[in-house]
């Protein structure tokens, strides 16, 4: 068989069992096979496979068909302008969340050397990425699973930058830091009654520690929104990412707790996606 005929029938596999993306994922699952860029098999389709190759990726074709995500398949996902090592011990970063890395940066000088918290860091694709746009920040990230710290330890080494952060094993709870500029979060905020609402390649693979925001969906909120008016410095500012439903609570919540001009900024969905609010 040639990568166009491997290609085809692994599609078509996952075309039977509704994944939309099926053409894409077999692509990228033909590449971790061969070890080779998705673009050298596209340009390569006549090139024959041979039965040991055929064998793995009719192995990976076989996790997806059962709904394990792609990311953790093939251990990568890009976000905003890099590529990130996943494992099943992470959140898979979203495009929505890059709503926030923009407005982070809005607010920031390339020059700027503010002091930056990212509350719940996961595989650090937050950190990471604000750190190579502003390199003169300084920036901790804190999680609360050791296992999420050393996958983002890994992507921060190979990008580069594991001099530029500290990353702690720590529940927000339990932090208790200098004052800080600027605070970060994508905390879970998922219902406890919505989880099992959600696609089966997340409520079957993502961590639960991830998704699940209690049986509001705020309480993770609430957590952070109290430890912040510790750690933040008197006009210093607050950016959450949030459920598209969640802006109006929260922004109460957040009025009644010392903070004010509160915003909330849709993604490319036109959902409320990024909340930003600012100490007094």
């Amino acid at each position: 068989m040639n990568y166009q005929q491997i290609l085809n029938n692994g599609s078509n596999q996952l075309k039977i069992k509704n994944f939309k993306s099926h053409k894409l994922d077999a692509e990228l699952l033909l590449a971790k096979t061969l070890n080779i860029s998705r673009e050298e098999i596209l340009l390569n389709l006549n090139r024959k496979i041979n039965q040991s190759d055929l064998k793995n990726f009719n192995y990976y074709i076989n996790l997806r068909k059962n709904y394990i995500p792609i990311s953790y398949i093939v251990n990568f996902k890009f976000f905003w302008k890099y590529k990130f090592f996943v494992s099943k011990n992470v959140f898979i970063p979203r495009p929505e969340t890059e709503l926030m890395i923009e407005k982070v940066l809005e607010t920031l000088a390339v020059s700027s050397n503010k002091k930056i918290l990212d509350i719940g860091t996961g595989s650090g694709c937050i950190a990471i990425s604000l750190i190579k746009e502003r390199p003169d920040c300084r920036i901790t990230a804190i999680d609360k699973s050791k296992k999420a710290i050393k996958v983002a330890k890994k992507n921060a080494e190979m990008h580069q930058v594991g001099k530029k952060l500290n990353f702690l094993n720590i529940d927000v709870d339990k932090y208790f830091s200098n004052k800080y500029d600027i605070i970060v979060s994508n905390p879970p905020y998922i219902k406890n009654s919505e989880l099992l609402n959600l696609d089966k390649d997340v409520k079957l693979n993502e961590p639960k520690l991830a998704l699940s925001g209690g049986s509001s969906g705020l309480e993770i909120f609430f957590k952070i929104i109290n430890k912040c008016k510790i750690l933040l410095k008197n006009n210093g500012k607050l950016f959450l990412e949030i459920g598209h439903k969640q802006g109006k609570e929260l922004s109460k919540y957040l009025k009644l707790n010392g903070f004010n001009q509160t915003k909330t900024y849709k993604d490319l969905s036109g959902k409320d996606r990024c909340l930003i609010s600012i100490k007094d």
